[in-house]
């Protein structure tokens, strides 16, 4: 006979040999061996507790069977954890479930049998049927989709309202529709697992097995609803119709304060990481918390819980910003030196969805601030007070739940791409955040120093070698190293850059190509252009303010020193920019109103760029008895969305823009667009394809012997095409009809043509302002 305590002891052996032999037939891994033993020691343990409160003196019969079918469980876990490091041993799996489901049936025959039924039996049969449907759900949601975990974590679930709400721990009466739905979770899972029916057709069968599983537990919590209780002074008595009202809002309320506790602590800062996997994990940071509720005293538990909540309000606050930065930006939000994005934001989003949107949007934006800060710090006292005042369910939660994160970070399981299943990463990123304060510091010190030494600063006689010559700066927005590389984009982009080369050629052109890596991503291009400009690495906004107060000699400054007029072209800008004259000595600044342009919008962009090409050559170029100018001209129309798009139509057709009305009804719309994502790549390839038609076009009809054009991007598009992993290189084009102006660069190594391929130089951006006027400057600084 097993006692209460050689029971245990023997169960506890029986999973070591189990797991030993595991590890002899399919090699089980050192994660299923931890995953596996403690299992062993949970539920033994909880086994040797059950008897001890229920006063047995031994297992029955029944029990024995129910420990059986409980250590074949514990190895069916093992194999699901070994599953995520090494291929699954899928029969192994299999078999172990079937027998351990097969075992079901037998022990309420013994049970009845023998006549040793008892609620502890019945509570450790729930618990084990509980414990293995869970483990086959998380090992069939591995192919099929973590929504299958629904299924396992339901009777889980289930357990929590009700130590958050008394009157769910009431009693349920016997219903044999509970005993089948339960069964059904355990055959459809096993079927899943052995992947023998065709994906749909499995899909489907686990729809329906949630579906009855959510109606048993929906018509179990309505009969408890029902029954309801609550306990009184004085003893238990029936709520009336003011108690239930009371009542429902405060279960409610308990289990949303939660799950928001919950979701604050693990929500990742990513949104590709936003799925519902990453919330079947463990915060060790919660258990902290939890442990705090129990051993603190009244006062000083809710001082902890006001400041936490604060803490972790303004953490969660971080991670939403995160989110965004990321999806724009491709990195995270910095605290010291992004403060400066919010009004350019604005802006870009008012440019994006007009001004009713983005007022909408800021004040959604704004309301979800305030939610976050308030509701959190509220959702924290909650909880610590539900666990203090609950400590006899408090103290098991929480220390199973320790051991399990224990046991997943001594295993090192991953949960896909949500990160470890032992949880700590709102504490990382606290300390990632606090560690990169001191190195923003450090790296505005170095920027600082490096401002203040200019060699170009006071030099004479520069661009000497471009005397007489227009050079235009073109600037192509998101025209990024992905445009020509990319599966999507490049077929379309390549083709207009090599037939570019050969229609410049045959126009007297010659070009070189080569890429620059830029200090933006996504957006913010204002960064690439002061870089580009100024020689240093401009890579935030605080730098970027910095770089404005000082004097630094940029590309405009010195073009306009030595007798160029300099012209900054900006045809969708509807701001003031007054440091265009202030910092790089711009003589004119233009525009969208300086256009006279009476088309219609295409995306973000004010006006087709060809257009913009065509006023800027009415505006200067053509002017008779000037002097040579230096442009800088920003092409927008492959901003994102990159839908409605414009196409190249004849120069002389271009009138006041009057003629893009038609072409803009019959173009794509955003919202057609982006009802597929899948299309944006090729929607985007679209976009720099015609940005560099025109360019192309506009050299072919306007370009003479005097024309030198840099043709570069400013960053890489959004995430959204670039992908995740992307690299923050650009294209740059350097085309000239004069070859003595391609022979100065002729020791940079660029290659021939507009289509820099993979073996082409990449050089940082911030490092063409010195090697240019180098270049074409009689006395040559020393190269950087």
């Amino acid at each position: 006979m097993l006692t209460v305590r050689s029971g245990p002891a023997v169960g506890l052996t029986a999973q070591v040999v189990l797991l030993a032999a595991l590890g002899v037939t399919v090699d089980l891994s050192g994660s299923g061996w931890v995953v596996g033993l403690t299992c062993g020691v949970v539920m033994n343990a909880a086994v040797a507790g059950g008897l001890a409160r229920s006063g047995a003196d031994a297992l029955g019969p029944a029990d024995v069977v129910t420990l059986t079918r409980a250590t074949l469980a514990g190895g069916v876990a093992a194999l699901t954890a070994d599953a995520f490091v090494q291929p699954p041993a899928t029969t192994a799996l299999l078999g172990l479930a079937v027998v351990a489901l097969m075992l079901d049936t037998l022990d309420g025959l013994v049970a009845r049998h023998t006549r040793t039924a008892s609620v502890f039996g019945a509570r450790f049969d729930g618990e084990v049927d509980a414990f293995l449907i869970l483990v086959l759900s998380v090992f069939v949601a591995r192919e099929v989709g973590w929504w299958v975990l629904a299924i396992g974590a339901a009777r889980y679930a289930f357990a929590v309202a009700g130590w958050a709400t008394p009157w769910m721990r009431e009693q349920l009466p016997p219903r044999y529709w509970r005993k089948v739905v339960a069964a059904t979770q355990g055959i459809v899972l096993t079927v899943a697992a052995a992947d023998v029916l065709p994906q749909s057709l499995t899909e489907a069968a686990l729809a329906v097995a949630l579906a009855l599983l959510t109606e048993s537990f929906g018509r179990d919590v309505w009969w408890l609803w029902r029954h309801r209780r609550a306990e009184l002074a004085g003893g238990g008595v029936r709520l009336g119709g003011r108690g239930r009202r009371r009542a429902v809002p405060a279960a409610v309320t308990n289990v949303l304060a939660v799950l928001l506790v919950w979701f604050a602590f693990l929500a990742p800062n990513e949104a590709s990481r936003l799925t519902p996997s990453a919330f079947v994990r463990i915060p060790v940071e919660g258990l902290a918390l939890g442990v705090l509720a129990l051993v603190l005293p009244s006062r000083p538990r809710r001082t902890t819980a006001a400041v936490v909540g604060v803490l972790l309000g303004l953490l969660t606050v971080v991670k939403i910003l995160d989110v965004g930065f990321f999806t724009a930006l491709d990195r995270p939000f910095n605290v010291v030196t992004d403060r400066g994005y919010f009004v350019p934001a604005v802006a870009l989003v008012e440019d994006s969805i007009g001004t009713v949107g983005a007022t909408l949007a800021v004040v959604a934006v704004a309301v979800l601030v305030v939610a976050v800060l308030v509701g959190i710090p509220l959702a924290v006292r909650r909880v610590t007070g539900l666990v203090a005042r609950h400590r006899r369910w408090s103290v098991r939660t929480v220390t199973g739940l320790m051991v399990v994160w224990i046991a997943g970070a001594t295993s090192g399981l991953e949960i896909g791409s949500s990160g470890p299943f032992a949880s700590a990463d709102a504490g990382h990123l606290v300390v990632d955040r606090m560690r990169a304060i001191p190195a923003d510091i450090q790296d505005l010190q170095r920027f600082e120093a490096a401002a203040a030494i200019d060699r170009y600063r006071d030099a004479d006689d520069l661009l000497t070698g471009l005397r007489g010559k227009d050079v235009l700066v073109v600037v192509v927005e998101s025209y990024g190293r992905i445009a020509l590389e990319g599966a999507t984009s490049a077929p379309r982009v390549q083709a207009v850059t090599e037939a570019g080369t050969s229609r410049l050629r045959a126009s007297g052109f010659s070009s070189r190509s080569a890429y620059l890596t830029s200090p933006a991503f996504g957006a913010v291009s204002w960064l690439a252009h002061s870089t580009l400009q100024s020689g240093l690495w401009v890579d935030n906004q605080l730098l970027y303010d910095r770089l404005l107060e000082g004097d630094r000699m940029t590309l405009s400054r010195a073009f306009s020193r030595e007798g160029w007029r300099t012209v900054a072209v900006k045809p969708s800008n509807d701001e003031e920019w007054p440091e265009g004259q202030a910092f790089y000595q711009f003589d004119k600044v233009y525009g969208r109103s300086d256009f006279d342009y009476r088309g219609p919008k295409f995306g973000w962009a004010a006006m087709p760029d060809q257009y913009a090409l065509s006023a800027f050559q009415r505006l200067e170029l053509a002017r008779r008895d000037r002097t040579p100018v230096m442009a800088e001209v920003d092409l927008a129309s492959s901003h994102s969305p990159w839908a409605p798009l414009p196409h190249l139509i004849e120069w002389n057709r271009l009138g006041d823009g009057s003629v893009f009305h038609r072409i803009r009804d019959r173009a794509q719309s955003t919202e057609e667009l982006w009802r597929n994502p899948e299309n944006v790549e090729a929607a985007y390839a679209r976009s720099i394809a015609y940005c560099l038609r025109t360019v192309i076009s506009f050299v072919e009809k306007y370009g003479d012997d005097d024309l030198v054009l840099i043709l570069l991007g400013d960053h890489q598009p959004s995430p959204v095409v670039s992908g995740d992993e992307a690299s923050r290189d650009v294209p740059v084009t350097v085309i000239a009809h004069d070859p003595a102006v391609i022979d100065r660069i002729s020791g940079w190594g660029w290659q021939d043509g507009m289509r820099p391929n993979s073996q082409a130089p990449v050089w940082p951006m911030d490092a063409f302002r010195d090697r240019f006027l180098a270049a074409y400057s009689p006395v040559h600084a020393e190269q950087p």
